[in-house]
């Protein structure tokens, strides 16, 4: 009897998950995940529980990407289940929880797929989002007493969770990963009663009038007041390598990683100010840093960039793109391409930096809140947006330094303002209840 969970590949895909006789749990998940190493195991037991009921695979994504694809899997770890070579069922991402990976497996395993009744959350503050901002907003508005909620859907803790070094954060000594600085938080905000649903599928927000509403798949919330901390991710070049070996010499903040390659040659991509300031921050410790700029002047202002030619240790390369990042277990090479003369070359690198922008997480508020022209949430200086009992913090809003300390300053300016916001409207009600 089959108790093993099996490790499949896209050529073997159809005839293992596809034509299985028995319903399919198959395991989407990659090699430098410390989210898939904590899931594995509770995958592998929960194989040996359902033996000869349920078939149990795993796929590792970075060999199987174009199938990730197909099924669009974005994010480790994903468990997707299968029937009769369809998708069935919801499937269940990131930190999976034992009790709803056991339920649909039961449902599964009786032939029956059945979504839960959808809860009814009421509460004082609704903060979107468990990065640093969104985290430490809820240890200010729990401490406050206030009954506080955290959707978020993904995991906690956002980027930071897969940073594996934070060498800048007071009080660490530099010594602290990103996914137990966040855990840190997340327990703090827990021991003061915040209540955190990640992995939750958002369907709608509203935030007009005095009582926001946010509806998941599983629940409906409504709050008094809200704070979107959604954040904003970098972006990307969408090249081949490119998400193989990020975090493995593949970069998005100099500030965070540069110590990393000292004496190193490192390549910068990018014109703008980020991408030149960040290019002579990084000659602090790699003994190369070459610039490539697909136009043949920089964005960046003058100040920025007479500091960049003046130093010694910095090579610029106009008219050039990156069209593939090579290595084997960490980068080694990239292939520049003249935009000009469509003219390749490989070039020997130990790692990368890219900045070209960043994406903030807001689509879901659009016509609602006030953006701005490149998607920021615009704020005033106690973070409140254009909407009454709204608030937003860290990347998502426009600001000139995007730092963990930074998203965890504007989480507790947010969720002091939410509180006073709070008490300011239950203020006018007792007034207005003590009127004749």
């Amino acid at each position: 009897m089959m108790h093993k969970v099996l490790e499949v590949s896209a050529a073997d895909f159809q005839r293992i998950v596809l034509e299985s006789p028995l319903p399919a749990g198959v395991l989407f998940y990659s090699n430098d995940c410390p989210i898939c190493a904590s899931v594995l195991p509770l995958f592998e037991r929960m194989a040996q529980i359902y033996a000869g009921k349920i078939l149990f695979a795993r796929i590792n994504r970075d060999f199987n990407r174009e199938l990730s694809k197909q099924y669009y899997v974005k994010a480790s770890s994903t468990i997707l289940f299968f029937s009769q070579g369809k998708e069935f069922c919801r499937r269940l991402s990131g930190y999976i929880r034992t009790p709803e990976l056991r339920c649909t497996l039961e449902f599964m395993a009786a032939g029956k797929c059945e979504c839960p009744k959808r809860d009814k959350i009421e509460c004082d503050v609704l903060i979107l989002g468990s990065g640093p901002a969104g985290l430490t907003a809820a240890i200010y508005t729990a401490r406050a007493k206030l009954y506080t909620v955290v959707v978020d859907d993904s995991f906690v803790g956002g980027q930071v969770a897969t940073t594996w070094h934070v060498a800048n954060y007071p009080g660490t000594n530099g010594v602290i990963r990103g996914i137990d600085l966040v855990g840190n938080m997340k327990r703090q905000a827990l021991d003061f009663g915040a209540q955190i649903d990640d992995m939750q599928e958002i369907t709608g927000i509203w935030l007009d009038g005095p009582l926001k509403t946010l509806s998941t798949t599983t629940a409906e919330y409504a709050a008094r007041s809200v704070i979107i901390a959604t954040g904003a991710h970098p972006r990307k070049l969408n090249i081949e390598g490119e998400e193989t070996f990020t975090g493995r010499g593949v970069h998005y903040c100099a500030t965070c990683d540069a110590a990393l390659y000292q004496d190193a040659h490192v390549m910068v991509v990018g014109g703008g100010d980020s991408a030149v300031e960040e290019a002579v921050f990084l000659t602090r410790y790699a003994k190369k840093v070459t610039v490539v700029h697909r136009r043949d002047t920089f964005r960046a202002s003058r100040a920025a960039q007479a500091d960049l030619f003046k130093n010694a240790s910095i090579e610029v390369l106009f008219n050039r793109e990156v069209i593939a990042i090579h290595g084997d277990n960490f980068v080694n090479s990239v292939t520049l391409q003249d935009v000009l003369t469509k003219q390749t070359q490989q070039m020997p690198i130990d790692g990368i930096f890219i900045y070209i922008g960043m994406q903030p997480m807001s689509k879901l508020f659009e016509g609602q809140l006030a953006l701005d022209e490149n998607g920021y949430i615009v704020t005033d200086d106690k973070l409140r947006t254009s909407r009454e009992g709204v608030f937003a913090a860290g990347d998502v809003r426009f600001k000139e330094v995007r730092q963990i300390t930074t998203a965890v300053g504007d989480g507790a300016v947010a969720g002091k303002m939410a509180g006073r916001y709070l008490s300011e409207i239950e203020s006018m009600q007792l007034k207005g209840e003590g009127k004749e």
